[in-house]
């Protein structure tokens, strides 16, 4: 078992099943919310929002996205558990940033767990986003500001394609469908980087043995 999942339990040590402690590495940057409301007609967007502002009745026929930036303040997350009545334990393994990808179906809501991996200010990041999609409503929980769907807020805020012509389940698919797509230019990448190791170290390994034959060659 590694350092890091001996930690985590650590933090846990002692407490009943569902207690919210932040398990994760991101405790600097402060928690910030974004707002979406749409449906055929029109659309409302609201950035760095509280929580409480997210509470309101949601319009009949709309479709309202809340984007939390940030899972380290607990009572963020305890009281957005609350207005949406979501099981404790659900709001456990989103505090949990050490989860492992998941779906989970309960009465009222589906909850996802999966790996976001892109390029963030030219380095590759890899964190956990947390789904939680309902009848007329997504959340959806990183663990810091940045990520891969601002096509689908452009979606929205444009009208074009699909999205607010459809109900919430429409806009959870999208947002999956764009993390898992951001993987393959990261795999890409990936491949380019080691083809390129690759061709460096066999340069280096024969210019070696050039050097070492043309040393056997002068000592003969």
């Amino acid at each position: 078992m590694t350092q890091k999942l001996i930690r985590s339990k650590n933090k846990k040590k002692g407490l009943p099943p569902g207690s919210l402690v932040y398990v994760g590495k991101n405790k600097e940057n402060p928690v910030s919310i974004d707002f979406f409301e749409y449906n055929d007609e029109n659309y409302i967007e609201k950035k760095g929002v509280l929580i409480e502002d997210c509470f309101s009745p949601i319009q009949e026929n709309s479709v309202r996205w809340i984007n939390i930036n940030g899972v380290h303040d607990t009572a963020i997350i305890e009281k957005i558990g609350s207005f949406f009545q979501i099981h404790s334990l659900v709001l456990e393994d989103i505090l949990n940033t050490d989860q492992r990808p998941k779906v989970e179906e309960y009465e009222n809501f589906i909850f996802i767990i999966l790996k976001m991996i892109f390029h963030y200010k030219k380095a590759m990041r890899i964190e956990q986003v947390s789904l939680i999609l309902g009848k007329n409503f997504v959340l959806s929980f990183q663990e810091e500001e940045g990520d891969v769907f601002d096509p689908i807020r452009e979606r929205i805020r444009q009208n074009k394609g699909k999205v607010r012509k459809m109900k919430a389940d429409y806009l959870a698919y999208a947002l999956l469908d764009s993390i898992v797509d951001n993987y393959f230019p990261v795999l890409e990448n990936m491949g380019e980087r080691i083809e390129e190791t690759e061709d460096e170290v066999i340069h280096q390994t024969m210019a070696r043995a050039f050097a070492m034959a043309v040393d056997a060659g002068r000592m003969a």
